[in-house]
């Protein structure tokens, strides 16, 4: 994480960015090796992150009792010195990263089960007005099927970090140049990131 402290998020902003993003890099590190796994999460009321993989990932073995960093990026981008007003500056990147370490365990089939349904459910809701989709659309055999070729784990976490480094920096002519030149080469999505920053 970056060190300055003008850029640091604390927990509850870290579970809400893990939360929006939903898409994880999973590093694990054990005694049988490191790997990476990526895989959607949920967030369970714990506050801990549940994901499940193909069961013929070659990380998979892996993955029980191992510890764990689970990272989050869901927006980045370079930032050119032309689009700041204060002359004297030099090419940046902007970003938002979280990370959450902790212990991984496997989940129990109902768990796994559990845990699929709360990721279609997040994710149908924000297909909204869209009609939504659910288990019950699927035949129970191809159900079963699936459930048998994916393997279910929780991260138990135990540290939350986080950086949002948008400029907030910078003096406040500098930033929305740098939001203004970020809509213009379409990258809304960092532009309004910059724009809401604390």
């Amino acid at each position: 994480m970056h060190p300055d402290p003008a850029f640091r998020l604390d927990d509850a902003a870290c579970r809400d960015v893990a939360h929006a993003a939903a898409f994880a890099h999973v590093f694990v590190h054990g005694s049988r090796g490191a790997g990476v796994i990526h895989a959607p999460c949920t967030l369970d009321e714990a506050g801990d992150l549940r994901f499940h993989c193909s069961a013929r990932n070659r990380v998979a073995p892996l993955l029980p009792g191992a510890r764990a960093i689970a990272s989050f990026s869901p927006v980045d981008g370079y930032v050119s010195p032309d689009w700041y007003d204060t002359a004297g500056q030099v090419p940046t990147w902007n970003y938002v990263a979280v990370e959450a370490e902790g212990q991984i365990e496997r989940l129990s089939r109902d768990a796994l089960i559990a845990q699929v349904d709360a990721l279609g459910d997040e994710h149908e809701a924000r297909l909204a007005p869209k009609p939504q989709w659910t288990r019950d659309k699927l035949p129970v055999a191809a159900f079963e099927r699936m459930v048998a070729a994916i393997e279910g784990y929780v991260i138990r976490v135990e540290a939350w970090r986080g950086t949002a480094k948008l400029s907030q920096n910078k003096p406040t002519v500098d930033r929305a140049g740098v939001a203004d030149a970020l809509d213009a080469s379409g990258r809304d999505d960092l532009a309004s990131a910059v724009r809401t920053a604390r």
